[in-house]
């Protein structure tokens, strides 16, 4: 593959305002639209970060003194005008109270996708419109392919870095406004481009902590931030016996064996979180299984919500390999996912990312990881859905 050029989901330019975070791939991608010929703004976000915990800093992750000044030197190198968005207010409102939330109705969420949703693709995307750009483009390994029947988000041609997962919220009408200049790279690429180019971030490793967090530690910002959601209870077996107690339901992930601080006679792994009692459940793996979960804010990225159910892959984690599955859409911005075979580790809170091969159709955040506890209403919820 060459790495002189990169063909973005447009044929004509126009003015870009690129997503800058100091990193390699986002610089790369102002370099290669800056090689195309696009007008390119570059803008930085600042983020909202807690106050300095311990010798931390009290500055968000993806936006560090560092960080900031490494995309001011790409942009001088590159000969773009940078600029920094303060959006410190609608970050901390959005999505730091949303992980605090989540937290609280006993699921684990993923504050990168609902970043993507409520910050970058609709905040800064607005902001990039208002300043007369034609597009936003960003470091997202995720490519756009416009077609006779709309645009089509497709998983990176590098499935190690693919952030297809994270995007699965994207309208019709953001992929309109959307570009991902590195989508046809491998990690690799994109580091010799970046060398290429004299970039001095060719060869910076990736942060993987969550941002806002002074020191990595979610646990300690749990307990600094909300009391109800730290208290202890009960860890409970299948049957209900308690074999021990929890120190509060979010230090705690499904799947986990181990630090439960129980005693039993084979490995048991936490099953569920049952926030109505403040329990743990934990049971053998065997029963780790879920045959079919119901996810809820549904994003069809066609547009169009599928009339009768349909076969897919579905992803339920970030890194999990996808599951042979049968996806039914219900009222409500609601669907009902069987899966072929057990999914190990469906979590509430978390994705669920369904595919046509490399293709995204969209997907939704996890509410019940045992579809069976709606049983009495899903054939008319299904039904439903299908005349809608």
């Amino acid at each position: 593959m060459s790495i002189l050029t990169s063909t973005p989901n447009q044929t004509d330019k126009g003015r870009v305002v690129v997503a800058m975070s100091g990193g390699v791939d986002s610089s790369v991608a102002a370099a290669l639209l800056v090689e195309q010929g696009y007008e390119v703004i570059g803008m930085m976000m600042r983020l909202w970060s807690e106050a300095s915990v311990g010798p931390a800093t009290a500055t968000n992750r993806c936006c560090t003194p560092d960080q900031m000044a490494d995309a001011r030197r790409v942009a001088d190198k590159l000969g773009i005008p940078f600029y920094v968005a303060d959006v410190r207010q609608q970050f901390r409102q959005a999505i730091v109270q949303f992980f605090l939330d989540e937290h609280e109705a006993g699921r684990t969420p993923n504050p990168c996708v609902e970043c993507n949703r409520q910050i970058r693709f609709t905040y800064l995307l607005e902001r990039a419109l208002a300043m007369d750009a034609d597009f936003l483009a960003t470091g997202h390994y995720a490519r756009i392919e416009s077609t006779s029947n709309g645009y089509v988000l497709m998983q990176g041609l590098d499935l190690n870095k693919d952030q297809s997962y994270v995007l699965h919220t994207l309208r019709q009408d953001q992929l309109a406004h959307v570009l991902f200049p590195i989508s046809s790279y491998t990690k690799d690429e994109v580091r010799e481009i970046a060398r290429r180019f004299g970039l001095s971030v060719a060869s910076k490793r990736e942060s993987q902590d969550l941002c806002f967090l002074s020191d990595g530690d979610y646990r300690r910002f749990i307990r600094d931030n909300s009391i109800q959601i730290h208290q202890p209870g009960p860890i409970l077996d299948l049957d209900g016996h308690e074999l021990g107690r929890h120190q509060g339901l979010p230090f705690y992930t499904i799947g986990q064996r181990k630090g439960l601080g129980i005693a039993a006679a084979e490995p048991l792994f936490v099953l569920r979180k049952d926030t109505a009692r403040n329990a743990l459940i934990v049971g053998p793996r065997d029963s780790l299984g879920a045959r079919e979960l119901v996810a809820e804010g549904v994003n069809w990225i066609s547009g169009i919500i599928p009339t009768s159910p349909i076969t897919a892959q579905v992803k339920i984690r970030y890194k999990a390999a996808p599951i042979p599955a049968t996806v039914t859409p219900l009222g409500g911005e609601r669907a009902h996912v069987r899966f072929d075979e057990p999914a190990f580790g469906v979590t509430p809170g978390q994705a669920a990312v369904f595919y046509d091969g490399s293709v995204c159709l969209g997907g939704g955040l996890i509410i019940n990881d045992d579809a069976r506890e709606e049983e009495g209403h899903l054939i008319s919820g299904i039904a439903e859905g299908i005349r809608g």
